[in-house]
């Protein structure tokens, strides 16, 4: 099966928010298995930003307008069409980043989900809602959910489709609109599903594209948005949240991660071997919730070592349009050199490599083998930073104690993954670890498809949360609707203010009683 057309790629540059595309600078788009030219992309400025943002302002306040079960109904017809159209979108997904199918497939099942449940739960989350007012019954009180304006969506490589799309499908039934800057190296990603949005129904002035680089097009965003969505660098994400906090508008952010996982005692060690493969090597590791420690009681090291280099020594890699391999490539060789420089560096300073640990031009041109480490101390600089690709190093522990200990001692607090002897004890360890999502008994998988449940980092790794109410009602101001009943807080004709102050002291009291709410 062969990458997707240049005819394909010339529909969809058609969407791109930039009027006389033909005439503007172009990026070369390549495709990542081969590095041969698979297209070019038109390169935005800062002028195509403002020219998005006065459409979006414009659609965004007819669209607000629109009942939410409206709007949601657009996104339960996106859901079919994608299903329709998923082999296709995952085509788009691996000529653009070199992922394996299975990977591709992740980014189709995320955005089944969040439209899905979004769709399905939006009049829930943001219909207004009555709650105790000052007095009872002669004080009503709302929550009603008014629309930011319009979001500003500053999307990655890794997973160019479920971090864009499936963050704008909350804030679009919120009654906003998007401006999207997907990343340069992956713009078809978004454009491939932004087509299928247009032809479920979506206005296209409510959600713009418009590639280029961050320098420009990004800060144009951030500078006009009244909301940022950002996934990415930490380093980024601290720059943008003080730009956002001198406007005075919020930002969400899912960052960096040094993600722990902790094998006790007792787990089941074929199983976790097997998976820890999926944990720290899916989309060759560039993945934010992906495994890079791990914490093993020593007792049982030697064992998991053995069992887990043979199940990534057989990780197999390959460059097909199909399920064949599992292993895929990193997206550029600047991740080709961050990698190599980790293991290099580890080996140069006493690190033991039990798997991998090269580079593969063989397969391909942006390949690295996943790799297993072993020795890692401090000075080494994968100890502690982000590779953000496939390298994992092994840490043994005396205890649990330490390997806690060890996992909450990072900057970070994405994700983390336990394996224990039974889920009572797992999810006892999982409390106690600074992470925002932990999974027991996996790596990443079933927390990042809870998409009812809120989805984000602790310290460095960001802040804010996708997914569950969380995900929507964050691109909403709730606004509160007071109204008095037959009296206001005025001392009515006839009454002194004592004597009307004394009258109110009794009403006062009887809110103790009342149930809160």
């Amino acid at each position: 099966m062969p990458a997707p057309s240049a005819a394909t790629f010339d529909r969809l540059r058609s969407l791109v928010a930039i009027d006389d595309i033909d005439a503007r600078q172009s990026k070369v788009i390549e495709e990542v298995f081969t590095g041969k030219e698979l297209t070019t992309i038109p390169i935005g400025t800062a002028a195509d930003v403002d020219a998005a943002f006065a459409k979006a302002r414009k659609a965004q306040v007819e669209w607000a307008q629109r009942p939410i079960k409206e709007r949601a109904a657009i996104f339960a017809k996106f859901r079919d069409l994608l299903m329709k159209n998923r082999e296709f979108i995952m085509d788009v997904a691996q000529a653009e980043t070199g992922k394996v199918r299975a990977n591709a497939q992740e980014e189709i099942v995320s955005m089944l989900l969040n439209s899905r449940y979004y769709a399905q739960n939006a009049v829930e989350f943001l219909e207004p809602k009555q709650v105790q007012g000052l007095l009872p019954g002669l004080t009503k009180t709302v929550i009603r959910r008014q629309p930011k304006g319009v979001v500003g969506l500053i999307a990655p490589w890794n997973y160019p489709m479920a971090l864009s799309i499936s963050d704008a499908i909350p804030a679009l039934i919120a009654g906003n609109a998007v401006v999207v800057k997907p990343d340069s190296q992956t713009p078809y990603c978004v454009l491939a599903n932004v087509e299928l949005l247009y032809e479920a129904g979506l206005p296209r002035d409510l959600m713009a594209i418009v590639p280029g680089p961050g320098s420009v097009v990004g800060a144009a965003i951030v500078a006009q948005c009244d909301y940022l969505m950002f996934t990415g660098s930490t380093a980024t994400g601290l720059a943008l949240a003080e730009q956002c906090a001198a406007r005075l508008i919020g930002i969400s952010a899912e960052l960096g991660g040094k993600n722990p996982m902790i094998v006790t005692k007792g787990a089941n060690l074929d199983t976790v071997a097997e998976a820890a493969t999926r944990a720290c090597f899916s989309n060759a590791g560039q993945l934010c919730v992906s495994i890079e420690r791990i914490y093993v009681e020593d007792e049982i090291a030697d064992e998991f070592i053995r069992k887990f280099a043979d199940a990534t020594n057989n990780f197999s890699m390959g460059t097909s349009y199909d399920y064949v391999h599992k292993m895929s490539s990193l997206i550029s060789e600047d991740q080709v050199k961050t990698v190599s420089g980790h293991v290099d560096d580890a080996r140069a300073k006493g690190a033991t490599v039990i798997a991998g640990g090269n580079a593969r031009p063989d397969v391909g041109p942006r390949f690295y083998e996943p790799t297993i480490l072993t020795d890692v101390t401090e000075e080494m600089e994968c100890c502690r930073n982000e590779t953000f690709g496939p390298v994992v190093s092994i840490y043994r522990v005396a205890d649990v104690e330490e390997a806690i200990a060890k996992a909450n001692d990072t900057k970070y607090g994405l994700n983390a993954s336990v394996w224990a002897a039974n889920d009572a004890e797992g999810e006892a360890i999982a409390a106690r670890l600074r992470a925002g999502s932990v999974n027991v008994n996996e790596g990443y998988g079933p927390s990042m498809g809870s998409v009812a449940a809120p989805m984000g980092g602790m310290k460095e790794s960001g802040l804010g949360r996708r997914h569950g109410p969380d995900g929507i009602l964050k691109y909403t101001e709730p606004q509160t609707v007071a109204t008095s009943r037959v009296v206001n807080l005025g001392t009515p004709p006839g009454f002194s203010d004592e004597t009307w102050q004394k009258m109110l002291t009794p009403l006062l009291d009887v809110v103790k009683y009342l149930p809160g709410r």
